[in-house]
């Protein structure tokens, strides 16, 4: 199971506006207190089992992370469709809009967005299996 998940930004301000709701839909929220600059999200703390997000400003000797895929696995479908509208509006781009995925496997649902740097981030779940 994976703790924590750091990612470099650009922008901090933007990334938050866009990770915070997109994160939301799916049952995450943004952490509360000082933590150096970076910005958290996880379901109920950053020490939960829900393995934690965190974001931190680019700087010098910390270059900005990219080309990532980052994908969450969720409940259900109508949570997948939450994540990808809550995204869009956001300022996420459109990667692929909810839908099963059968070149992933034969069961996949997902949805796909790239985030204010052009990380790859991703709702799942598995229908009729």
């Amino acid at each position: 199971m994976i703790d924590h998940v750091s990612i470099r930004v650009k922008d901090l301000g933007k990334s938050v506006a866009f990770y915070e709701p997109t994160l939301r839909a799916i049952g995450y929220k943004k952490l509360e207190g000082d933590f150096d600059g970076a910005v958290g999200f996880a379901v109920t703390g950053p020490k939960d089992d829900s393995g934690s997000v965190w974001l931190v400003q680019e700087g010098k000797g910390d270059p900005l992370t990219q080309n990532i895929h980052l994908a969450f696995a969720v409940a259900d479908t109508d949570t997948v469709k939450k994540f990808y509208a809550a995204a869009i509006v956001a300022g996420g781009r459109e990667h692929g809009v909810p839908a099963k995925c059968p070149e992933y496997g034969e069961h996949y649902y997902g949805a796909f967005v790239f985030d204010p740097d052009g990380n790859n981030v991703e709702a799942t779940t598995y229908v009729g299996s």
